[in-house]
């Protein structure tokens, strides 16, 4: 019954896919045309009426090779419209390649433009209203699968709970096994339908689709009880390990040689991930220092006129992996301001600051030149503050997992910064903000930082 609702699924992103390339067709034709005078006049449509059906099976093809075709539900909506592009563009480079042998007749490259821009339009429309009726049906209990956790200790309570708190999954948990607990316990709102021995009588009795093994480290006899048991059954097993309280990153499973190995604390940007983000940092970047560069003269000319030293300061930070670097700020302070003091951080009413400076670090505008240190690649647009190596050898003895901030490049801004926690605020809700965006990284959160930086610039009290 599984195979068969994953098979429908597959049928229906197919069927999607395929109306959405001829919808994209279309359009591209119209537009083409229909809209855009050509001194050669409008083709024959039989002509363009001939790529139809190739074009369906080379959609199917490179949607096919980006992944699309395998549903997953942590994939976000961000994900799969970078996924579709790519699809999209494999697509479109596949179908003028096509073209190319038909030495008849030349297709317009201007047509296979909008048919990519269509197409990623369509197609991502499409996933997205599928995805929306596959969900609103599991909501309302179709499509459901019936799942049993065997284990009713923390780690099956926690399947449980985010089972529930996703009901868009479409999995139901109809109880639990457990050795230890007593027969018609509750717990999490399900209750205990009997011991690992049990199990083939409860996959019968209950129509069970997925069993998800929950059992801690100590419980090794339950888990080859419970596996042997069901050797002769068809339920799809998951086995969940009693890993939570050593994952502070997100986890994930690699294979060594045909052998599972599970990361506790690997990065979420990696991969084709890291090339998304650097290429937005690249291009953002440039784009800032290209548009700032009047408001950076202005800020130089001031800094200059108002106090001795150099306009740029330089100073050491520890950012990824626990790498230094130089990071350039605009000089905001006196050019001998930590000669008595040494490393420390900005007070409030810093008697330090230069005129132009209060106004400089009020508005985060001493910052900017770390434009430089993003186009560069030491530094990223979004991520943990870098800070430095002074106080990094403080911090890591007096906050747990303060560390793991340096799995990912430092930002010029970041979750925490947005959410007001800079300058004089709790390390430890920092941290905590810090971790929480590793964890949860996507392109959109990169996106929804960069807006909620420009909005809140104005509003930052913690500033000094």
């Amino acid at each position: 019954m599984l195979k068969e609702r994953r098979l429908w699924l597959v049928v229906a992103l197919l069927v999607g896919d395929a109306v959405a390339a001829v919808a994209a067709w279309g359009a591209a034709f119209l537009v083409r045309f229909g809209l855009i005078p050509t001194p050669l006049g409008v083709p024959s449509l039989d002509t363009y009426l001939r790529l139809v059906l190739p074009l369906v099976g080379l959609q199917a093809l490179a949607m096919r090779v980006v992944g699309l075709y395998e549903y997953r539900h942590e994939r976000s909506k961000a994900d799969e419209a970078f996924l579709v592009a790519q699809g999209a563009s494999l697509a479109t480079v596949l179908l003028a390649a096509a073209t190319f042998f038909n030495r008849t007749y030349s297709y317009s490259r201007l047509y296979m433009l909008f048919f990519w821009v269509a197409d990623v339009f369509f197609v991502f429309g499409l996933r997205l209203g599928i995805r929306d009726v596959v969900r609103g049906l599991r909501r309302h209990g179709r499509f459901v699968r019936r799942a049993l956790v065997v284990g009713a200790g923390p780690l099956g309570q926690e399947v449980v709970r985010r089972l529930r708190s996703h009901p868009e999954f479409g999995v139901r948990v109809v109880g639990f096994l457990d050795d230890h607990r007593p027969v018609g316990e509750r717990i999490e709102g399900k209750d205990v339908l009997g011991g690992c021995a049990a199990v083939t009588r409860v996959l019968a009795d209950h129509h069970v689709d997925q069993l998800f093994l929950a059992l801690p480290m100590d419980a090794p006899d339950q888990v080859l009880k419970t596996l042997n048991a069901i050797e002769g059954e068809l339920v799809d097993v998951k086995m969940i390990p009693d890993v939570l309280q050593f994952v502070t990153l997100r986890a994930a499973v690699e294979e060594l040689e045909g052998l599972p190995v599970i990361s506790l604390q690997q990065s979420p940007i990696t991969g084709w991930n890291r090339v998304l983000k650097r290429a937005m940092d690249l291009v953002l970047a440039a784009l800032g220092l290209v548009l700032l560069s009047p408001l950076l003269g202005l800020i130089a000319l001031l800094v200059r006129l108002t106090s001795p030293g150099p306009i740029l300061y330089r100073q050491e930070r520890m950012g990824l992996d626990g790498r230094s670097f130089q990071m350039y700020k605009i000089r905001s302070m006196r050019a001998d301001a930590e000669a008595e003091s040494g490393p420390v951080w900005a007070p409030p009413g810093d008697g330090r600051r230069t005129r132009i400076g209060r106004i400089l670090r009020r508005f985060s505008l001493d910052e900017l030149p770390q434009l430089w240190n993003v186009l560069v690649g030491q530094m990223s647009l979004v991520g943990p503050r870098p800070e430095r190596p002074f106080f990094v050898q403080q911090f890591k003895t007096l906050i747990p997992q303060y560390m793991l901030r340096h799995k990912v490049k430092s930002g010029l801004t970041g979750w925490a910064q947005v959410n007001g926690f800079r300058g004089h605020t709790s390390l430890e809700t920092r941290i905590e903000y810090d971790l929480y965006y590793i964890q949860n990284w996507s392109l959109a959160l990169d996106v929804k930082i960069l807006i909620l930086t420009l909005y809140r610039a104005w509003q930052h009290r913690h500033a000094h």
